[in-house]
């Protein structure tokens, strides 16, 4: 049988091939950077943790010795941190309660003034004709010194909740309005000519590419307002007969207790930085591919 034309490997005897290097393809590296990588995330996270408290403490010891210390400031001005929390402690029976309504004030104002200004900034990127019109009035509305419509508002809209989610709606709308609007006509060319590409409708352009590219400029607009609607509650129970940490404010300052006052004034705070935290995890857990491709 006569053998095709070509070259065929060379066969070597048994004893040879033995002493011969191996001829398979090397596996592929190993990143030696994993646990590295694994190593440091466990290692940075519970200092990163530990950040906060550390300010916290940081915060009390400056409060501590411009009040007790150095007595730069006097006590009926701003009490040393020991006598707040011994006024915090003594009325905590009225205190905690205040601090529910409101913390119900200012989340339920807030969730108001997200689903109406998403809505707003939707109307004005969608209608270049919309935001011609209203815009100015939008800044109109938002340069208007909120704590003087206190007073107009008892008497517009009456007592209780009213005035409180009127006040918190006034102060937060406007930086959601303007961050949504910003995030839906900002879209990433390369995005929306993907879609166009694909013959996309509007709806399933805007579903699909427009809003979740708008997404984090309209959780940076909702975490301004976040802290606003805190504010706004409390400027709100000071005009209404709603028994929060706002009225308790006026009600101890009345008196001459300006230690509890400051004592609501920390749980204001508190409450401030809690509702902050969890809006930034429904961010990341909402959002992962933020995080995923920024370099923080």
């Amino acid at each position: 049988m006569t053998e095709a034309t070509g070259t065929r490997p060379e066969r070597r005897p048994p004893e040879e091939a033995a002493d011969a290097p191996p001829t398979t393809v090397p596996a592929t590296p190993t990143v030696p950077a994993t646990p590295a990588v694994a190593g440091r995330w466990h290692r940075t996270q519970p200092a990163n943790a530990g950040l906060p408290l550390l300010g916290l403490v940081i915060a009390l010891g400056f409060w501590w010795l411009v009040t007790s210390g150095l007595g730069l400031v006097h006590p009926a001005s701003l009490p040393p941190p020991q006598t707040v929390w011994d006024s915090l402690t003594r009325s905590s029976e009225v205190l905690l309660p205040a601090l529910g309504i409101t913390t119900m004030m200012t989340v339920l104002g807030f969730l108001i003034s997200t689903v109406a200004g998403v809505l707003i900034g939707m109307t004005l990127a969608a209608s270049r004709r919309a935001e011609r019109m209203f815009a100015p009035l939008l800044v109109a509305v938002n340069a208007v010194p909120k704590i003087a419509l206190g007073p107009l508002l008892v008497v517009s809209v009456g007592w209780g909740e009213k005035p409180i989610l009127t006040m918190v709606f006034l102060l937060c709308f406007f930086p959601i309005v303007l961050s949504t609007a910003t995030g839906l006509t900002t879209t990433p060319a390369d995005l929306a000519e993907l879609a166009r590409s694909l013959n996309a409708s509007w709806w399933q352009s805007f579903r699909k590419v427009r809003f979740p590219a708008a997404l984090p400029q309209v959780f940076v607009g909702l975490k301004v307002a976040m802290p606003l609607a805190a504010i706004g509650a409390v400027i709100g129970e000071f005009y209404s007969d709603k028994p929060g940490l706002g009225y308790q404010i006026l009600q101890y300052n009345g008196v001459g207790d300006t230690a509890t006052a400051w004592a609501a004034i920390v749980l204001i705070a508190a409450m401030s930085i809690a509702l902050y935290s969890a809006l930034s995890l429904v961010e990341r857990l909402a959002l992962p591919w933020v995080r995923a491709t920024t370099a923080r």
